[in-house]
């Protein structure tokens, strides 16, 4: 049994958070913050150089956390020092999972990541016509893999990406990079309806702010939600020099979204009876 398939009993918070931002010591107050805030899976983002995915708030992130010194191996090792009772999942590019170890291919990145307690990942730049290998990997180590559905993606190459997607899927609720919004996407509600027929957890993220976002969005249908900038901005507005309140003003917004996500499911409107 995945880790992750009793997360989504409930609406489930998903927050991000890039490793090493500022520093590994302020990064493991942060995780554990959020957790007491009420999050159910938390995605660590492991730093790559070319984060193509990401807008400015996150790109800002991972350049703090390349130069805290983050590597692999300190990545691991922090996961293995967190004390937290919630999955865990890295988030990162391909590159860095396929020239870990001492051999090309993804299985050591993977199996380290099993030992150290990691759930699953999310790839961003992976396309699902060539993750047979990490897919592979995942499967023999109990992992799961987290593919990100874009308001653009239909027919056959959503029908690849559903097949080997597990855990949850992350559905992208505007086109664009990440960054925290204003309003939430009209995107959402089409892309939400286009995936009814996977019987798989949908997480949305991209631009989710506030507990309003969240109630939103969950009341549209989402099994979860997925939240990045809108706490990394918290991290670069307070984390340095001072920024002994972090943990709590992270703990407090995850409350708020938290809640938020909650009071959705409190909204949504019955489906029909006999479908």
């Amino acid at each position: 049994m995945s880790d992750l398939d009793s997360v989504f009993d409930e609406p489930a918070f998903v927050p991000y958070l890039c490793v090493g931002d500022p520093s590994i010591e302020r990064s493991k107050e942060y995780v554990e913050a959020l957790v007491r805030g009420g999050a159910d899976v938390v995605e660590l983002g492991l730093p790559f150089s070319e984060p193509i995915a990401e807008g400015p708030t996150i790109q800002a992130s991972v350049v703090r956390s390349l130069e805290a010194g983050v590597t692999p191996e300190t990545y691991f090792e922090f996961v293995d020092s967190l004390d937290v009772d919630v999955p865990l999942v890295c988030m990162t590019y391909y590159n860095l999972i396929y020239q870990y170890g001492d051999e090309d291919g993804p299985r050591p990145f993977v199996e380290r990541a099993a030992e150290v307690g990691l759930s699953g990942f999310v790839v961003p730049d992976l396309p699902a016509e060539e993750s047979g290998p990490l897919r592979e990997a995942c499967d023999e180590f109990g992992l799961d893999l987290v593919f990100i559905v874009a308001p653009t993606t239909k027919g056959e190459r959503l029908e690849r990406m559903m097949a080997q997607t597990s855990g949850y899927v992350y559905v992208q609720a505007r086109l664009g990079t990440t960054g925290a919004r204003d309003d939430v996407s009209h995107e959402t509600a089409d892309s939400l309806s286009r995936l009814s027929q996977y019987d798989i957890p949908k997480a949305v993220g991209f631009g989710i702010s506030t507990g309003d976002h969240a109630r939103d969005i969950v009341a549209g249908g989402a099994d979860g939600i997925i939240v990045g900038s809108a706490l990394v901005d918290i991290v670069a507005e307070f984390g340095d020099p001072d920024g002994d309140d972090v943990p709590d003003r992270l703990e407090a917004k995850a409350c708020e979204l938290k809640q938020g996500a909650l009071d959705g499911a409190s909204q949504r409107v019955p489906e029909p009876e006999g479908r």
